[in-house]
């Protein structure tokens, strides 16, 4: 494909227009001028029709004249009325050489010929002069013997009329070349007359006859075009006299021929100078932009110092100055960029990335190197406590305590959030844990934040390399681990402990297969019965989430809930456990049996507001009543955010859920918050139950706890349940449901079929 360069598309658009624009000029200025041609050729027509007229009445006065001096003549007079023949013949010849008259004619009073200088004459032609001068008056034009005259007549009186004389000066090429001399127009003269060839009298004698019908327009001669005027002078019985006044368009188009000649080197010189014009503004447009091209290929390339040598005032001067300062911009944004990708923006610390670097370098010269991998384990209720940004303040402020804690040799960097690593080159695990002590000590003094004293609840871990690892990567995973480690030690340090990265990874796995367990149909849900202690016929159960994992076999939910909980998976296991009830609730009622399922939701799913929508259309999907259902709560989960968690349980009741709260005696208990929450139901903590006889504390405050919750209108369940003693005082004591090993542990849905179809007793016989 063949590239224009930017100068040669400038320079064609510009050399196009010119050419159009001047081209048009030209062709405008050729139509005027043929137009103001014709005009002008018009205009000379109409003149020469009043010249030519006015030359035919000038010779029309002279014949007049004349022939009034020769019928004033006595002698003429007297020899006409004698009749002497031969003297008036004579007089006739003699006159019309004098007055150069090509005819002299004499009719007497009855129209007869008498006498004629032209010979031989017929009678019908001297009849049809006589009669036409007769009906035309004193003058005529007309056809006589191959010639056109114009006649003059005159009347003979001594002193009575006895003659007329006829004069007649015939209209030649003289005659036309007078005319042509006046006006510079071409004449040509036709006379017809019946029963002889036509007579023509013209200026242009090369010319072939013209033929022309209408009055005026446009003929060919040839080539060469004329305007043409046409005038019927004479015409009468058998014959016509006519004018053609002619125009010559291409001598009239001679005439302006030097004008058009100069407009033509005009157009030619302005083209020329136009071109160059263009070409030059075509070079001083494109020369910049091409300055412009190698700088942006050099700033392309990460060159910004090379400035661009461009010196002017106008906009391409001001677009080059753009240009430049951009460049700079770039490079001042990039080395930004670069510090950025390498450093912490709050801190202006090294970031992961430059830690994990000179941790390589280290590593590579085998230098011995010790990491603290700190983290403040109260940095969320630190970040709620303060005001906006307080948090990030808090950051800074301890950056810089750790960084004035620190040797030259070794450095600090910002990981993310809340957590910090500290390189100590050259250092061992021994010295490390001096290092981390002293670091302790410095994070244990109050920050000063928005008038508040802050205290931080430091975790530090430690590894060493070579001891603990021989990758950076592998280096920070491990001093991670054994910050996690720290966070459960009252000193809050530890160093990593060999075997610890197996734990870590089966929590890693496990996160991960967490998310897909429900689309591999991993999870299973098993019913462990509760025991109505006034109605054993009711069926009542609470589901249990269990995970069968592929590789490490049964999960307890003691370890995989809390992964969920932390990871944000919980609210995906609690969709999948309530359609999964709520699924079996319909296949255990399509066998006609009817129980109450009680099912566990997060502290996540109180602040979905969307929750009761969806429960409602599950339940309408399967067409279970809600009262079937039972969602338990505790009030640590409502305690996070109040306002949106009773929402949702308002939300929930009106759907005719019923709602328990769970762990009841743990935590935030209060009768305050009980009263708020549409609860029907109380779940006594295990804790209480486990050990319960007639002697402990946990009795005071279960038989409290239960009279308590009667008197609100709730009902109460106690969890644990696995002596018979203790079944035996909750009966005792009005409990309303129980459930516990005692009772049955949790059940498969197919073994809990089974266990409905037992035979009904007595609730304390029934556990024998």
């Amino acid at each position: 494909m063949v590239r224009t360069s930017f100068q040669a598309r400038i320079a064609s658009v510009l050399i196009l227009l010119l050419l159009v624009v001047i081209g048009a000029l030209y062709f405008a200025v050729q139509a005027a001028t043929t137009a103001s041609i014709r005009t002008q050729a018009r205009e000379q027509l109409e003149v020469g029709t009043g010249v030519f007229g006015q030359l035919l009445d000038v010779h029309a006065r002279q014949l007049r004249d004349a022939v009034q001096v020769l019928t004033s003549d006595f002698g003429f007079r007297e020899a006409v009325a004698s009749g002497d023949e031969a003297t008036i013949r004579s007089a006739l010849f003699n006159h019309g050489a004098r007055i150069n008259a090509g005819l002299v004619m004499m009719f007497d009073m009855d129209g007869k010929l008498t006498a004629s200088t032209l010979a031989p004459l017929s009678v019908a032609q001297a009849e049809r002069i006589n009669g036409q001068l007769s009906q035309h008056g004193q003058s005529l034009l007309m056809p006589v013997d191959g010639r056109i005259y114009l006649l003059v007549q005159a009347t003979v009186n001594a002193p009575v009329p006895i003659a007329r004389l006829v004069t007649g000066f015939s209209i030649d090429e003289g005659f036309a070349r007078e005319l042509n001399q006046l006006t510079h127009l071409e004449l040509t003269l036709t006379g017809s007359l019946e029963g002889q060839p036509d007579v023509r009298v013209s200026t242009l004698p090369d010319m072939p006859m013209i033929t022309f019908d209408g009055d005026s327009g446009e003929v060919m001669h040839g080539d060469e075009p004329f305007l043409v005027q046409r005038l019927v002078i004479a015409s009468g019985d058998g014959f016509r006299v006519q004018a053609l006044l002619q125009r010559s368009l291409e001598q009239a188009r001679g005439s302006v021929a030097a004008l058009n000649r100069q407009i033509l080197l005009i157009a030619v010189a302005a083209l020329v100078a136009s071109l160059l014009g263009a070409l030059l503004l075509a070079r001083s447009l494109s020369r910049p932009i091409r300055l412009l091209a190698g700088a942006a290929q050099r700033v392309g390339q990460g060159d910004y110092d090379v400035p661009l040598a461009l010196d002017r005032s106008d906009e391409l001067g001001s677009l080059a100055s753009a240009f430049q300062s951009m460049q700079q911009g770039i490079a001042e944004r990039e080395r930004q960029l670069a510090h950025n990708a390498l450093h912490d923006p709050l801190t202006g610390l090294p970031n992961r990335n430059l830690a994990l670097e000179r941790l390589s370098s280290a590593i590579m010269a085998r230098r011995h190197i010790a990491l603290l991998y700190l983290s403040i384990g109260n940095f969320r209720t630190v970040s709620e406590s303060c005001e906006a940004g307080g948090g990030d303040r808090v950051m800074q402020q301890l950056a810089a305590r750790l960084q004035a804690a620190l040797r030259p040799a070794d450095s600090l960097a910002r990981l993310r959030g809340d957590e910090f690593v500290l390189l100590l080159d050259g250092a061992d695990v021994d010295s490390a844990v001096a290092t981390a002590d002293r670091v302790q000590q410095l994070s244990m003094k109050p920050f000063r934040v928005d008038n508040l004293d802050i205290a931080l609840d430091c975790r530090i871990g430690i590894a060493g390399y070579p001891s603990d690892g021989v990758t950076p990567e592998e280096l920070l995973r491990r001093a991670s681990i054994a910050m996690q480690d720290a966070g459960h030690l009252a000193g809050r340090i530890q160093v990593y402990e060999c075997g610890r990265d197996a734990a870590q990874q089966r929590q890693v796995q496990l996160i991960r297969d967490l998310r897909r367990a429900a689309q591999r149909d991993e999870l299973l849900l098993h019913y462990q019965p509760k025991l109505d202690l006034r109605n054993p016929a009711c069926l009542q159960a609470e589901g249990l989430l269990r995970w069968q994992h592929p590789e490490f076999g049964m999960v307890s939910p003691g370890e995989f809930i809390p992964l969920a909980e932390r990871t944000g998976s919980i609210q995906t296991l609690t969709a999948w456990v309530i359609e999964e009830g709520v699924r079996q609730l319909q296949a255990w009622r399509q066998r006609g049996q009817v129980v109450q399922l009680s099912l566990n939701i997060s502290t996540e799913d109180l602040v979905d507001g969307e929750l009761p929508t969806r429960v409602g259309r599950l339940l309408a999907h399967y067409q279970i009543p809600a009262s079937q259902l039972i969602f338990e709560i505790t009030e640590s989960g409502v305690m996070l955010n109040p306002a949106v968690a009773l929402q949702v349980l308002h939300g929930l009741r009106e759907k005719g859920i019923g709602l328990s709260v769970d762990d009841f005696g743990t935590g935030y208990s209060s009768l305050a918050q009980l009263k708020r929450m549409p609860v029907q139901e109380l779940k006594i903590d295990q804790s209480f139950i486990r050990e319960l006889d007639d002697t402990s504390e946990d009795a005071v405050i279960v038989r409290s706890t239960i009279e308590m919750s009667h008197s609100l209108g709730l009902k109460v369940v106690a969890e644990g349940v696995e002596l018979q003693r203790s079944l035996d005082l909750l009966d005792r004591w009005q409990c309303d449901s129980v459930q516990g090993y005692l009772i049955s542990r949790p059940l498969t849905a197919q073994a809990f079929e089974a266990w409905m179809q037992r035979p009904l007793t007595s609730p304390v016989s029934l556990v024998h």
